[in-house]
């Protein structure tokens, strides 16, 4: 089965949501209104609804070894027993089910169970994009159980306002990548408005709303580009690192206004690169984009080009590709981008000697005729 692909009934549902990858614009993301390009990956992570009588569960074996029990207590899904773990799935389930209500839905019990492609068979995070991922699945499981059209924007802004009630303090990107899927320009929306309108309307209100500086556009890459994934093997947190350049970014506030303004320029310039097909200026901005990254680090005293990523990055570069490290760095995965003519086994067998893994991921790009 297409793994985008679903069925749906009144007694079963099933979603499915890609993992992603950031090419360009980490960290500047962060800020609204700020440009990135992001991809979803063919690894997934799958949503399974049947409905129940009683009481509901939860299972995964990435969060726990038996089903957890659910009961609804004043309208909200709540576990008999607490597991942090799932923090990301009950967001997702409480922002979906508050939706639903106001649009005039009623509830039932079921059985939510939880299947994932996208760590390594040892439990090893890539940086795929695990809690972006099940959110979207999870929201978009719940719209088809409750037979309501799970449109990419809705999906999206559920799975947004789910991350927003947790405090997140992301840009989303792995969101609109997994709801969207393909090659997405994606800028983010103003939080601290958003936010606000959240304690202030109902939530429904808040989803027809036009959310301010919020911009996703699926991308047509150029035919003659080559992706290369790598994974250093070292786990990174996006949260702690984000975390870490914003607390340090307020110490040299015009030299981050001065980054932020021109990774917007150079992912924009990228942006139209991709519009005209043209490989070597995709892969000029890639360059640019891994310099301002590394300005970013002089800036903040936060590493996110690591020994191993530098390693990843000169070996594609000493092959006529252009590289970078891939979302908050610190570890995890790194991107190259070639010309298709491009023969990649060299890069290959060099990432191996280097204990770099090529991840064998292309990007995922849903049917036109899915809903």
């Amino acid at each position: 089965m297409n793994m985008t692909q679903s069925t749906t009934s009144s007694h079963t549902a099933e979603a499915a949501a890609p993992g992603k990858l950031y090419i360009a614009g980490e960290y500047a993301v962060v800020e609204p209104g700020h440009p990135s390009i992001v991809i979803a990956v063919d690894r997934f992570l799958t949503a399974r609804l049947e409905q129940s009588e009683a009481y509901g569960s939860i299972h995964s074996l990435q969060y726990s070894d038996k089903p957890l029990r659910w009961e609804r207590r004043d309208k909200q899904v709540t576990l008999t027993e607490e597991n942090e773990a799932l923090e990301y799935v009950l967001a997702a389930i409480r922002v979906t089910e508050q939706w639903l209500l106001e649009t005039g839905t009623d509830l039932s019990y079921y059985h939510l169970t939880i299947d994932s492609q996208l760590d390594s068979e040892s439990g090893k995070k890539y940086g795929l994009g695990s809690s972006g991922a099940v959110t979207v699945a999870v929201v978009r499981a719940l719209l088809r159980y409750y037979q309501q059209e799970d449109h990419d924007l809705l999906v999206y802004k559920l799975a947004a306002l789910a991350h927003l009630s947790l405090g997140s303090n992301g840009s989303f990107g792995d969101l609109a990548a997994s709801a969207y899927t393909g090659w997405v320009a994606y800028s983010s929306f103003d939080r601290t408005m958003v936010r606000r309108w959240m304690d202030e309307c109902p939530l429904h209100q808040v989803v027809e709303m036009d959310w301010p500086s919020l911009s996703i556009e699926q991308l047509t890459p150029p035919g003659s580009l080559q992706l290369l994934i790598g994974w250093t093997g070292s786990p990174a947190s996006t949260t702690d690192l984000v975390g870490q350049v914003k607390a340090k970014q307020t110490e040299a506030v015009a030299s981050y206004e001065a980054f932020l303004e021109e990774s917007k320029a150079c992912v924009t310039r990228m942006t139209d690169a991709f519009r005209a097909g043209d490989v070597p200026a995709v892969q000029k901005e890639i360059r640019h984009n891994r310099l301002l990254l590394n300005q970013l680090k002089d800036i903040t005293g936060v590493v996110i080009e690591t020994p191993s990523l530098t390693q990843l990055c000169d070996i594609a570069e000493a092959h006529g590709g252009a590289a970078k490290s891939s979302g908050a760095g610190g570890g995890d995965c790194g991107i190259a981008l070639f010309e298709d003519k491009t023969d990649l086994s060299p890069v290959l067998q060099q990432w191996a000697a280097a204990h770099i893994t090529a991840l064998l991921l292309n990007v995922h790009k849903k049917n036109n005729t899915f809903i």
